[in-house]
């Protein structure tokens, strides 16, 4: 099946940072020729203005998360409805929300990231919901950033793949929050048991339908210094190579998104053009 391209650029730092201009720098770097895929555009809804978090929810731009979280679930649902297999392009791991309620309940999702985004608008040091997503889509994360409760995904559902834990206070905090019928690997894990072997055992593995979330930060600095917040100690990318290939060739696999490219500290674009030649690699049939 052929992949489809939606740009969704939201930053939810709301203060326009390299996100937002991700999807646009992906495709100017071929990212379209590459996969051979279809333009299925830009939703334009998917931005966010103004740092002020909610007094209430403490999430930064919790009205404007909903409505663009309700656009990039209309475009994801009709993909579906058509047969199409988006590939969803952050912005930041906001989006995901939005993407979840496009798919079936009993989804299984692949959670690729250097962080476990199980935070809340408590905790939360920026108030940004990529901080909060994976929390959010479990149903343990302000329903402010969704506009309405509950759970999303079940969290036994749920695979959680190369994060670091950090050992800070907020770290602890945010391991201590994290759903225990999550399957986790960390980083360390994942290497230690071979990235390629743990993307087949999940892709062959389930009896339902699957999405792969992945944050590219799941990158160790090393290789891709141009995001966000960088942690030590991920994935290279011959790693997340194998990790992904078999995820992505697997026949369950509703669609991917993919988040936290910052074009900002990518002046050059070597990186983002990096990014576009795992892509293909990775995602090509």
């Amino acid at each position: 099946m052929r992949w489809t391209i939606v740009d969704a650029p939201l930053d939810s730092s709301g203060a326009g940072r390299g996100e937002e201009r991700a999807p646009a720098a992906l495709r100017g770097a071929g990212l379209l020729d590459a996969l051979a895929a279809d333009d299925g555009g830009r939703v334009d809804e998917a931005s966010l203005r103004g740092t002020a978090r909610d007094p209430a929810s403490g999430v930064i731009g919790a009205a404007g998360l909903v409505r663009a979280g309700a656009a990039i679930t209309a475009r994801v649902v009709a993909l579906i409805a058509d047969g199409r297999r988006p590939l969803v392009l952050g912005g930041d791991c906001a989006i995901l929300p939005g993407v979840c309620r496009a798919l079936p309940p009993a989804t299984e999702l692949w959670f690729v990231d250097a962080h476990p985004d199980f935070l809340d608008g408590a905790t939360s040091p920026t108030g940004e919901a990529a901080d909060m997503d994976l929390s959010v889509v479990t149903g343990h994360g302000p329903a402010a950033a969704i506009g309405c409760d509950g759970a999303l995904l079940d969290p036994g559902r749920v695979h959680l793949l190369g994060h670091r834990p950090s050992d800070d206070d907020s770290g602890r905090v945010e391991v201590a929050r994290i759903d225990p019928a999550i399957h986790q690997v960390t980083a360390a894990d994942l290497l230690r048991q071979g990235a390629g072997a743990v993307g087949a055992r999940l892709a062959a593995g389930g009896d339902g339908p699957a999405w792969l979330h992945l944050d590219l930060d799941a990158v160790d600095p090393r290789d891709l210094p141009a995001v966000s917040y960088p942690e030590p100690d991920g994935l290279r990318w011959p790693d997340l190579i194998a990790l992904v290939t078999p995820l992505a060739r697997a026949d369950r696999l509703l669609g991917i998104s993919v988040t936290d490219l910052n074009v900002d500290e990518d002046p050059d674009g070597r990186h983002t053009r990096r990014v576009v030649e795992v892509l293909a690699q990775a995602l090509a049939a």
